[in-house]
């Protein structure tokens, strides 16, 4: 059988592959390692409760996870939200789900407004900042049964005992509201670990940049198809966008081509680059006992 070379597949095909890549790490994630966010976040409450009670910090299993996973953002940008996170996986399914319904039925789905959404992407800082207070108080673990991904964790588990999470339940239905109406809704807006990962000092070797100079007037593809509606700093800006999950798709989207990583011959979404981040990844949390 001939070989096929990769300069010889088209744009459209090679775009096809990395999409079909993308949801491929995502679903072995999904399946085999689902609880990596839980397990952070774990750690990110653990070290508030302690602060708050005057405890000493331990090198728990969940902050070495919380650690690594932050030490592995920092290097390569928020991979773990776009690649690896069970409930951006989620996020993603439901979304596609949604809009596959809508393009059946021949109807215009609901979605949030731009203008709301700029908004909206304000309050995960809010949630992580009340979580924390709680943590620190001492009154988080009287709130138990309210958290929406501790009942995702359990469905995801099989178990269906939720007789005393029912709030936690509720926010989890609204969640998935939220994800038909907008992609990556509770990511954007909502998710605690994003606001963290947010934050963090992410080196600019490996985020995405724009050649500004030579795109189409008044284009803003790549914008229109991020899921964080973010632009992408220009070419040889140290700045890094934070709420970039490092889904590629502005990549493939880009009419001229000029989104590549801080380092130029890089584009970001090369199938060995992606592949490297994804076994290195699972590599770290397999070695972590997640």
């Amino acid at each position: 059988m001939k070989k096929i070379e990769l300069h010889s597949v088209s744009k459209k095909q090679l775009k096809q592959i990395h999409t079909w890549l993308r949801a491929a790490i995502q679903l072995l994630y999904f399946i085999f390692i689902p609880s990596v966010y839980t397990a952070a976040f774990a750690g990110v409450k653990y070290i508030f409760t302690q602060i708050g009670a005057g405890g000493r910090i331990e090198l728990t299993s969940f902050v070495t996870v919380l650690i690594l996973i932050c030490l592995y953002t920092i290097l390569f940008g928020r991979f773990f939200c776009g690649f690896a996170c069970a409930f951006g996986t989620l996020g993603d399914a439901v979304h596609v789900l949604y809009r596959y319904i809508f393009k059946k039925i021949k109807k215009k789905p609901l979605l949030i407004s731009d203008e709301w959404a700029n908004w909206l992407d304000k309050l995960k800082y809010v949630v992580l900042t009340a979580i924390v207070l709680m943590c620190f108080a001492g009154v988080y673990g009287k709130a138990k049964g309210t958290s929406p991904w501790d009942v995702f964790s359990m469905i995801r588990a099989g178990n269906f005992k939720l007789g005393g999470y029912i709030v936690g339940l509720l926010i989890l239905i609204l969640i998935l509201v939220g994800m038909c109406l907008e992609e990556r809704f509770f990511c954007r807006n909502l998710c605690p670990m994003g606001a963290v990962f947010s934050l963090l000092p992410v080196f600019p070797f490996f985020a995405l940049h724009r050649d500004r100079e030579n795109c189409i007037k008044g284009c803003s593809a790549c914008t229109k198809k991020c899921p964080s509606g973010i632009g992408l700093p220009k070419d040889g800006s140290p700045r890094v966008e934070g709420d970039c999950f490092q889904c590629q798709k502005c990549i493939d989207t880009c009419p001229k081509g000029n989104i590549h990583t801080g380092i130029r011959s890089l584009k970001g979404n090369e199938i060995w680059f992606t592949l490297f981040r994804g076994i290195l990844l699972a590599a770290i949390l397999i070695w972590a006992g997640v």
